[in-house]
């Protein structure tokens, strides 16, 4: 089997949406909703943790389930499953990933609709590539969102790139993550007030983050960080406080940094 047929299967550990076909007593067979195609099997023992002893009161026809894929058998056409090894967070983030695939997907369309392009075209002139840059054709459209230059910084070029990117910013929110911190400022000079500002002034936004600083009572400043990625806002955060405490400290003054709510 090539590695292009490869790409038509699920890989063991992979959660999956699945569409319950046939529910028996020893388990339940699924249509995989992202492999077309391809069927699983959930057996019963993979159904729920603890003892099922009616298995439609866990699961039945119809439905749609995220799995995870136990194994893999190619030669047989085998694709085990379970649906107990999934948490509640698990399926939830799985959900709406394959809800942004499917608005993603429907955006794509009516861009290619746009530029005179059927959707295989696209994929092939731009949309593979999208893919491996950003990750998925939704992530691609995030990051327009965020910096509606960002497909030419990569190298995109065509007519499509302005619609693509306008498709994004009238359609898409951009999933900003928000954390705040406080700063406490002290300068006893007669420039306190001037010096603070300095301090103050030597923020900026990077360039996957976003902040603003606000007074809240002498002599706290709080500041709010905005970007797609947690541990990047943390980062900048706390190097953004760093960097203004060393300017007050240049001036004669003090400085202290907290979390809100510590």
């Amino acid at each position: 089997m090539d590695e292009e047929e490869d790409y038509e299967w699920p890989s063991e550990g992979e959660l999956v949406i699945c569409n319950v076909r046939n529910v028996r007593d020893f388990g339940a067979f699924v249509d995989l909703e992202e492999y077309e195609g391809k069927e699983g099997f959930i057996h019963i023992s993979e159904i729920s943790s603890g003892w099922v002893k009616r298995i439609r009161n866990h699961i039945h026809e119809e439905q749609k389930r995220v799995c995870k894929v136990l194994r893999v058998t190619k030669e047989k056409g085998h694709i085990d499953l379970s649906l107990k090894q999934v948490n509640e967070h698990q399926r939830r983030q799985k959900i709406q990933a394959w809800k942004n695939h499917k608005k993603a997907e429907k955006m794509l369309g009516i861009v290619c609709e746009n530029i005179g392009m059927d959707i295989d075209e696209c994929y092939d002139t731009f949309g593979y590539r999208l893919i491996e840059e950003f990750g998925s054709i939704y992530q691609a459209f995030e990051q327009c969102t965020m910096d509606p230059d960002v497909l030419k910084k990569h190298g995109f070029q065509g007519k499509w790139v302005e619609k693509f990117t306008s498709m994004a910013i009238d359609n898409i929110s951009p999933p900003y993550i928000s954390i705040t911190g406080i700063i406490e400022l002290f300068s006893m000079t007669p420039r306190g007030v001037h010096d603070i500002k300095y301090a103050l002034d030597n923020i900026r936004d990077t360039e996957d983050s976003m902040m603003t600083v606000s007074y809240l009572a002498a002599p706290k400043y709080r500041i709010d960080v905005k970007s797609l990625d947690y541990k990047i806002a943390e980062e900048d955060l706390e190097n953004w406080a760093k960097e203004v405490i060393e300017r007050i400290k240049e001036r004669g003054g003090e400085g202290k940094f907290y979390r809100e709510g510590h």
